[in-house]
């Protein structure tokens, strides 16, 4: 059996040519979804919620001045690359269906560790319940779909005695990374500084589960075997250690137009996201 190359498999801008065009495409999507929900006053943008100059929050409320059910979008890049304001359109499925979205940023690799930026996503999920009370319904693209498992596997109350042991009772990951140690030998590394030992340490799927929780693992059907192994992998895991898990492919998305249904109200994905939502309650 030849050996899998993982530069190629994990080298998703060379196998989607187009990605300049569907990033220019988010960035102005995004800016005209944030334009309208601040005419609609339904936006507050630019939250700080840590020292380092990335860690902000873009809140885009289904309606203003109302209580409503909080999901959290963490984006990818690879932990070394985008930004928030890029995915800001995304929330608009979920606020058609009156669900607040908050975006949130981190730092990014090489200025900081994997482990870092996880950390800095439980300081934006604390941020969002000492603010609202409510928890969250967390799901992310790619890198963001790692760290939204490692939010789902945190223990809530070693980190804050007044979070709620279920502060993430829930999650979707889109096209994420749970089993680092292939990134060890391809050349992303270099921004990302990880050994075998902190491979290990970053991976969600080595982690103790979150039995009794929910998490999603879907990846488009157009991408790597090994981006298709990896949420296989954690549903797999997960699911056989309590975790209620669920595995899908969408068919004829790429790494990246995988996220397309995320800013459609009708489609299947969002459904599932309010669902979701729905099961977290108040």
């Amino acid at each position: 059996m030849p050996a899998i190359d993982y530069e190629k498999e994990y080298d998703n801008r060379a196998r989607v040519p187009d990605y300049p065009q569907i990033f220019a495409a988010w960035a102005r999507d995004a800016e005209a979804y944030r334009q309208l929900a601040l005419r609609e006053k339904r936006a507050e943008l630019g939250l700080i919620y840590g020292a380092g100059p990335r860690q902000t929050i873009d809140l885009l409320f289904a309606r203003p001045g109302e209580d409503a059910p909080l999901a959290l979008f963490v984006h990818g890049g690879w932990w070394r690359s985008l930004e928030p304001a890029s995915f800001s359109h995304l929330a608009k499925g979920l606020n058609a269906h009156g669900i607040d979205v908050a975006v949130a940023g981190y730092d990014l690799c090489p200025q900081v560790t994997i482990a870092a930026i996880i950390d800095e996503i439980r300081d934006a999920c604390l941020f969002l319940w000492h603010r609202f009370h409510r928890p969250l319904l967390v799901y992310g693209h790619s890198a963001g779909g790692q760290l939204t498992a490692a939010m789902l596997a945190t223990d809530w109350a070693a980190l804050d005695s007044e979070a709620p042991a279920t502060l993430v009772p829930a999650g979707l990951s889109i096209s994420g990374v749970f089993d680092l140690l292939p990134l060890v030998n391809v050349s992303v590394n270099q921004d990302l500084r990880l050994d075998a030992e902190e491979a290990r340490r970053v991976s969600p799927v080595l982690w103790r589960a979150p039995a009794g929780l929910v998490l999603d693992a879907l990846v488009g059907g157009d991408e790597s075997a090994e981006f298709l192994r990896q949420s296989r992998l954690i549903a797999d895991v997960w699911g056989k250690a309590g975790v209620t898990t669920r595995y899908e492919e969408i068919a004829g998305t790429n790494h990246f137009t995988v996220l397309a249904p995320l800013a459609d109200p009708a489609s299947p994905m969002v459904a599932r996201l309010v669902a979701l939502a729905g099961g977290i309650g108040k």
